[in-house]
């Protein structure tokens, strides 16, 4: 996780009502909580483990919503049958969402998406935005290659670790 993403973390846990938010992956674990008296005050702690888990502050503030069912995949760019498109995929790379949200492909209803089918990217590449909270977070590339597959249509919900994008890396 990057030290924006953790800034961001933080950001959220002292807008909101939530009083502890800890993510865990492969290689860390991070819990950030802040006391209801003594707000403001924060505490981080970083260590090795895989998972998440947010703690809303007040039941009153728990709203209960259906989960989202898995975005279908967009239409192949090419006219192949899908098991074999299916295997080819294995040589891709994966692109998932770092947070729960709402994907949106483009900055305005009216503006062009960030990136398309067949494009390339490179690290630091904006390719979406997932709105968490009112909060609209642009999500950049962290690997180099081309556009494959747009996983997920624009404006639907997504998931943590929700696959995106498929990017060919050759």
């Amino acid at each position: 996780m990057k030290l924006d993403e953790i800034q961001n973390l933080i950001k959220f846990v002292s807008k909101t009502g939530v009083t502890s938010v800890e993510i865990e992956q492969k290689d860390f674990k991070i819990t950030i909580k802040t006391e209801a008296k003594n707000k403001g005050k924060k505490e981080v702690v970083a260590m090795p483990m895989q998972a998440m888990h947010m703690q809303p502050s007040a039941p009153a503030q728990v709203q209960a919503a259906p989960a989202p069912a898995p975005a279908p995949a967009a239409a192949d760019s090419g006219g192949g049958d899908s098991k074999k498109a299916e295997d080819d995929d294995s040589k891709y790379v994966t692109i998932k969402s770092p947070m729960i949200g709402t994907f949106y492909r483009s900055p305005g209803p009216d503006k062009d998406s960030f990136v398309n089918v067949g494009e390339e990217v490179k690290p630091g590449k904006v390719i979406c935005i997932i709105e968490a909270m009112k909060l609209f977070n642009e999500i950049e590339s962290e690997v180099s290659g081309k556009i494959v597959k747009v996983l997920v249509d624009d404006a639907t919900p997504v998931e943590y670790d929700q696959p995106l994008f498929l990017v060919d890396p050759s």
